[in-house]
């Protein structure tokens, strides 16, 4: 495939993507945007209330709290689950360094913020990530070197020379001798150090365009990231000054429609085109679209930079993936694009707003009544004067008369509550889930207090696992496909208090995922005593049976007391136990070296010790033979001398028979 059919095909598909964009997500997005700006509705009439409800704004900003709360609720976000026995330590070092990367080198609260948020005002939200090479320059000035030295500094291939000056070195020889001192070396040079992070960023959701029928990013034969960026940038990412600045001056995509909405609150006109030419803006399209470049019959993922409306094409290249993470609230089966909670609430906000203002209207009427008055028995000019204590004369009782409008705030409120109801049914969302309706959470059990909030809070829950098992998932995997990529020796970060290494190049094997938000049945009090009754638990193992039993370790007994830590609030458990895989190998104290010929004496001793039990043992056994063998015979006789006796015995007693 030539570069001018590749090209055709990029401007196509962005095309198709564009108009996709604007006809089926573009005008719903400024709409809801509107909504939770509580602009007017369109429907306002002159002299009439013009309140406008803000339920939009109300639901999307009770969510974010808990959402807030429930991803940063433990600084373990995301967990690499080991494949294999090899992996265990590996896993638990790429899990602190890519949750380290998300949080300490980007911010990680800000990203997950407009993430969320943007997910639930406007249906989508996108984050980006990718490596950034930085450089950083520096002057350095070494005088006195010698030629070994000079040879090290040199063989760097970071370092640059800007001057040299040799200079002799000792004294100068006498008129007429050869001048044979060493020569040493002054070097001004420049050192150019390069370094790479993972940046993670958000995409406003204008500037991701994606294919029609697209169901999620791992499949996507066509995405994009349209944005603008200024001369300066582009040169100093190393493309060609040439094609970069025929480009500058680009402005169309700052007066897109759902661009103004957002600073409608702010501004009424659109960024202003900058004077200097190195601040002026270009379009760039950043471009993943899969094709059969080569003519393999094979699609191949590609990224492709695009510069100007024009599309020129100044960057092409195999990719490895997709560098984006999308979520949606309310997922739709076979769609990338799910529902937002703000499509669940904004059809209340317009009910809630006619309610309220017909209510308003009435109590304004109720409060400027209009009046009955007999037609020349009335001064109209004290009648048209509304004001406190004001008089109007009249020429007889009963000129003037109120025409009081029928009061509707009890028919009013009560529909206001039954929406509340409905809002709640939608969204999960309610007062006893936020603890601030005493009717339903008064003179009642805690167990029924916390079966009420739980089930209020299920669709929030369900919420944050769909944002946990598709954005957040892909994001972190993102990650660490970067680091292993990219980063090409190790780096010292500090963890739990303590400096570690992490080189990612050792984690040859994949991990699994596992997404370690903060969701369950019970709150933070409630996890807190179940680790106390565990700990508890282990205590007793531990002190019963040992160290070494087969089921509690001290490890396991440490991570129950972090864990308890982490859910009191305090994220650096390190502050109050150790972690026992951080910390270094016990020393087996040594022993000092026993004399030889102590050893031997030692040796005899024992000998001549054993020899003498065993002669005692051997006697002790003689002994107790000789006298089982006496208390053998002596029972023997005892017995003969009875068998004797009963014979005895028996030869008397006929006699004594016969006489009687």
């Amino acid at each position: 495939m030539d570069d001018i059919e590749f090209q055709s095909i990029v401007v196509s598909e962005v095309q198709n993507a564009l108009g996709f964009y604007d006809t089926e997500y573009a005008r719903d997005r400024i709409r809801l945007h509107d909504y939770y700006m509580a602009e007017p509705l369109g429907n306002e009439q002159e002299g009439r209330s013009q309140v406008v409800s803000t339920e939009v704004a109300d639901t999307i900003e009770m969510m974010m709290p808990s959402l807030m709360r429930i991803f940063s609720s433990t600084d373990r976000t995301v967990e690499f689950v080991p494949r294999g026995p090899e992996d265990v330590e590996a896993a638990a070092q790429a899990t602190d360094y890519c949750n380290f990367i998300f949080t300490s080198d980007n911010d990680g609260f800000l990203t997950l913020h407009n993430w969320f948020k943007d997910g639930l005002l406007q249906k989508l939200g996108v984050v980006k990530t990718w490596w950034e090479e930085e450089s950083h320059v520096d002057e350095e000035l070494y005088e006195g070197l010698s030629d070994v030295e000079l040879s090290a500094i040199l063989a760097d291939p970071d370092v640059e020379i800007i001057e040299r000056d040799e200079i002799p070195f000792g004294p100068e020889p006498e008129d007429g001798e050869e001048d044979l001192r060493p020569l040493v070396y002054d070097v001004r040079v420049r050192r150019t150090e390069t370094s790479g992070r993972v940046v993670v960023e958000n995409v406003p959701p204008e500037e991701f365009l994606f294919a029609k029928r697209t169901k999620n990013l791992k499949d996507a034969a066509f995405v994009a990231h349209r944005t603008v960026a200024s001369v300066s940038d582009l040169i100093a990412r190393g493309y060609d000054e040439d094609d970069v600045v025929k480009h500058a001056g680009y402005n169309e995509l700052e007066q897109i429609e759902e661009r103004q909405s957002r600073f409608d609150d702010l501004e009424s006109n659109a960024e202003f085109d900058r004077a200097d030419p190195a601040m002026q803006n270009v379009l760039v399209t950043e471009v993943y679209i899969r094709a059969d470049y080569d003519d393999d019959g094979i699609a191949e993922l590609r990224r492709v930079v695009c510069l100007g409306d024009g599309y020129e094409i100044v960057e092409n290249e195999l990719f490895d993936h997709i560098p984006f993470a999308t979520l949606s609230p309310i997922m739709m089966p076979h769609r990338l694009v799910g529902r937002s909670i703000a499509e669940l609430v904004e059809d209340l906000q317009v009910i809630k707003s006619t309610l309220m203002r017909q209510y308003l209207d009435n109590l304004y009427a109720a409060n400027n009544s209009r009046v009955v008055a007999v037609e020349g028995q009335v001064n109209l000019d004290d009648l048209l004067t509304n004001r406190p204590g004001g008089v109007v004369r009249a020429r007889a009782p009963g000129m003037v008369q109120p025409l009081a409008p029928a009061p509707i705030g009890q028919t009013t409120f009560p529909m206001l509550e039954y929406l509340d109801q409905v809002r709640e049914q939608r969204t999960g969302l309610s007062r006893a889930s936020m603890g601030l309706d005493a009717d339903a959470l008064q003179s009642t059990t805690a167990t029924a207090v916390a079966a009420t909030v739980s089930a209020a809070q299920g669709k929030i829950e369900m919420i944050a696992r769909v944002f946990a098992e598709t954005g957040v998932k892909t994001l972190f995997r993102n990650i660490l496909h970067l680091v292993t990529k990219h980063q090409n020796q190790p780096r010292i970060i500090r963890l739990r208090n303590q400096f570690v290494p992490m080189d990612p190049r050792s984690w040859i094997n994949g991990f699994d995922m596992s997404v370690n938000v903060g969701l369950g049945t019970g709150d933070t009090n409630e996890k807190v005593a179940v680790l106390a009754q565990i700990a508890a638990k282990q205590e007793q193992i531990l002190l019963q049976l040992g160290p070494q039993n087969p089921l509690v370790t001290i490890e396991q007994y440490r991570n129950t007391l972090a864990k308890m830590a982490e859910h009191s609030g305090f994220k650096d458990a390190g502050q109050f136990f150790l972690d026992p895989a951080m910390q270094p190998p016990m020393e087996t104290p040594q022993q000092p070296q026993a004399d030889p010929e102590m050893m031997k004496a030692e040796a005899e001793i024992a000998i001549k010790r054993e020899k003498m039990l065993a002669e005692l043992e051997l006697k002790r056994e003689e002994m107790l033979a000789e006298f089982e063998l006496k208390r053998t015979e002596l029972a023997m006789e005892a017995q003969l001398k009875g068998v004797e006796l009963a014979a005895k015995n028996t030869s008397v007693q006929p006699n004594i028979r016969s006489v009687v």
